[in-house]
């Protein structure tokens, strides 16, 4: 995802010191479930726990961070949170713009909580909070502190730096919607602690004897109603000598001073709803429990979850970028809801405004994540993928559409409504935890009438489709990828029908899931825009990006019929065809035209960068393909591949393009566990080659698979499931469920 495709884009321009080590504490046995039941999972020995929480460990929370408009090798934020955490805790180096953080920044202007799920789509609801000493000038770049990157301790629990300007040694550590912040000042100046509101926050209450501040960030570009707001409450533990209400140039400071005091700490809270929610996540997340304390609970929720992929051998630099990735992958969608006093589950609704019940979530990009999150979850954390889509058919209830974006609310951006994919594959699945029936309703209105893709709801060209079975390029830009989305979504839609039982609507579904094919040209084998009269635009220019297609080509978007390609490989000649074709995709050179871009985005940057010919792997499009040749009948050019994807376009600092919320990530834990979907939408996998020499992935119900790869550094011959060598390609959904033994021979 990119500025390029990005409606709601603003079009921006691009003396040592050491910690000292926490105090341990016993393991406090938090569940990894939905966050609103305390189901417990698999229990594990006392060895297995040590080794889960060394893992954690492993996680550079830095990866992906060093970017930039211009190439991306992530786009991602050094975020300490609790697994799908309410709030980001980060680090600002440059306020004024959604790269606000870059780790070649050597100066800090404190901590922020961010609900940034991309820079493309910028923050909503943020603000920011330094400890200081002294007195300094509080706008942001006056008041910026040097820091020493390879000296901070940065882990998904907690974040440790030192503000060497100030002479202070800060930690944060995160809860679900809170965090403290503790600091020691060793300057021998007065201690205080300084929080930036953006412009069109409101300082609400500040009581110095009660410790208490009270303030409303409702900074956002889109995506909530007008009556948006988060509340923060900040409470410290030491009393406030002053506090006083800067004006800045964007915004206000509240600047709170201490005095002689060497040591504070802030509780702080945030909340959707209310201030007086925002005291009940506080009194509820953090109390008056100890930094310590919280440290470890944070560390064991991480452990907890992390507790259900286990990985054995491997190379340091792989079992750090798995557990990078895997830390990636359960950042987001955000929790959006919240526990009243009863503690019952609510929320304000990003779609009306109003305070709802039920449970809510934020922050996921379908266009990014259907191909790889979705299905990772179904298999590893199915508990919470059922919370969160029962947040989507929620979101369906309050609004009266499905959204296409929530961030956090309807938002429109990328092409397709690629939450038909996140549906059918649920119901493919049998996932439970969700009301099935109600997100038919929600999948068929957008299917069957007309929306306003610009507000972030509905398809874009349904009225065309419907009459000629396409999108054509008279009507919209990007047409190709709006009409192989739309027939992609129909087979998706079939099957959520079929499991309702509602076979004439799945079999019209299932009808409509062939439209792609008049869009394949023969002539070149390519998918071609159309225009109205059916003739196909011409000149054709197989490296020319954008319009007909999206964020690339027509050689990344060849193979956007993953729910047919029986049909798609008749049409290019047949297996061994494909396989030439595939090969010659990934060695050709990695040539590209800019066409209606007018200039080189960053993706045509990533794709040039590396040596997979027109294999964009910086782009989430082509991230089914190279599981293609197996289907083709050559799985070793799968595990070819495959592996040199995850050995040099992967490690614990870098990703090859926009990680998007989790979906670079779930490929590489996928990829890793030796399955892949092509299709979501089918409950099933093809098998490609396990990473490590052995990997148990604890199932709910008390299963295990055991993963087992014989020859990690080259391909196999053949699988076996359970003794029974696999014939074909292809795992189904309910084998993986069921557990047992997967082994690469």
């Amino acid at each position: 995802m990119s500025s390029e495709s990005n409606p709601t884009f603003k079009g921006l321009k691009p003396g040592r010191r050491t910690f000292l080590k926490a105090s341990s504490a016993a393991a406090l046995g938090a569940a990894f479930a939905p966050s609103v039941t305390a189901s417990a999972t698999a229990s594990s020995t006392q060895k297995q726990k040590q080794s889960d929480a060394s893992t954690v460990d492993l996680v550079n929370i830095l990866q992906g961070t060093d970017s930039t408009y211009t190439f991306s090798r992530g786009n991602t934020l050094p975020i300490a949170a609790t697994p799908f955490g309410t709030s980001h805790w980060t680090l600002q180096s440059e306020g004024g713009t959604p790269w606000f953080f870059l780790a070649s920044h050597r100066r800090l202007q404190g901590f922020r909580c961010t609900h940034q799920l991309s820079s493309w789509l910028s923050d909503y609801g943020y603000a920011v909070f330094l400890p200081f000493s002294g007195d300094p000038n509080p706008e942001p770049g006056a008041r910026s502190s040097s820091w020493r990157p390879e000296q901070a301790e940065l882990r998904p629990y907690s974040m440790r730096v030192e503000f060497l300007r100030y002479q202070v040694q800060s930690e944060l550590v995160p809860t679900e919607r809170c965090c403290v912040v503790q600091s020691t000042n060793g300057s021998g100046n007065p201690s205080g602690f300084l929080i930036e509101i953006p412009a069109g926050g409101a300082v609400v209450s500040q009581d110095k004897f009660r410790r208490e501040i009270q303030f409303t960030s409702t900074i956002n570009e889109g995506g909530v109603p007008a009556n948006f707001a988060t509340y923060y409450v900040v409470r410290f533990d030491q009393p406030l000598e002053d506090v006083e209400v800067v004006q800045l140039k964007k915004g206000q400071a509240i600047v709170c001073r201490f005095g002689k005091e060497q040591t504070t700490l802030a509780r702080i809270a945030t909340s959707f709803i209310s201030f007086d929610q925002a005291v009940l996540n506080l009194d509820r997340e953090v109390g008056t429990k100890s930094i310590d304390d919280l440290r470890t609970a944070a560390k064991a929720t991480w452990t907890d979850a992390f507790s259900r992929l286990e990985v054995e051998g491997g190379s340091d630099k792989q079992r750090r970028t798995f557990y990078s990735c895997l830390y990636r992958a359960l950042l987001f969608p955000r929790v959006w809801h919240e526990l009243d006093t009863n503690g019952k589950t609510y929320h304000y609704s990003a779609y009306t405004g109003k305070i709802s019940p039920g449970v809510m979530y934020a922050d996921h990009g379908y266009w990014d994540v259907y191909r790889a999150w979705y299905p990772f979850m179904s298999v590893v954390y199915p508990e919470r993928l059922g919370e969160i889509l029962q947040a989507w058919v929620n979101a369906y209830s309050e609004g009266g559409w499905l959204p296409q974006f929530p961030a956090p609310g309807y938002r429109a951006c990328m092409t397709g409504s690629l939450i038909d994919s996140v549906f059918g594959d649920a119901a493919a699945k049998g996932i439970q935890g969700f009301d099935l029936a109600t997100a038919y309703k929600g999948l068929y209105r957008h299917a069957t009438e007309p929306g306003d893709p610009d507000k972030g709801y509905g398809r874009r060209g349904i009225e065309e489709y419907l009459k000629l079975g396409y999108v054509s390029t008279d009507e919209v830009e990007q047409s190709v990828a709006e009409t192989t989305d739309a027939a992609y979504g129909d087979f998706c839609i079939a099957q959520v029908a079929k499991a309702l039982g509602k076979h004439d609507d799945a079999a019209k579904f299932m009808k409509r899931s062939e439209n792609w094919r008049v869009l394949f040209d023969p002539g070149t084998g390519f998918m071609r825009g159309k225009k109205r009269d059916g003739s196909m635009i011409a000149p054709f220019d197989p490296f020319q990006w954008g319009s007909p297609y999206v964020e690339g080509s027509a050689w990344q978007h060849r193979w956007d019929a993953p729910h047919d390609m029986s049909t798609l490989f008749e049409k290019l000649g047949g297996s061994s065809k494909v396989v030439e074709i595939l090969e010659k995709m990934c060695t050709q050179d990695p040539v590209f035209h800019v066409g209606v871009y007018g200039q080189e985005i960053h993706e045509m940057s990533e794709m040039a960068a590396v040596d997979f010919g027109q294999y964009a792997h910086s782009n989430q499009p082509v991230h089914h393909v190279l599981y293609i040749f197996a289907l083709a009948g050559r799985p070793d050019r799968t595990q070819y591949w495959v592996r040199r994807v995850m050995d040099e376009l992967y490690s614990p600092e870098t990703f090859a393009g926009d990680e998007d919320t989790g979906s670079m990530a779930a490929w590489y834990v996928m990829s890793a566990m030796g399955f892949f979907p092509v299709c979501p939408g089918k409950a099933e996998y093809v098998v490609g080659k396990s990473l490590f020499p052995a990997m148990t992935v604890r199932l709910p119900g008390s299963k295990t698979l055991r993963i087992v790869n014989h020859s990690p550094d080259s391909t196999s011959q053949h699988a076996e499931l359970n003794g029974r060598r696999l014939d074909q390609p292809i795992l189904s959904h309910a084998d993986v469920m069921a557990g047992g033994n997967l082994r690469f021979i």
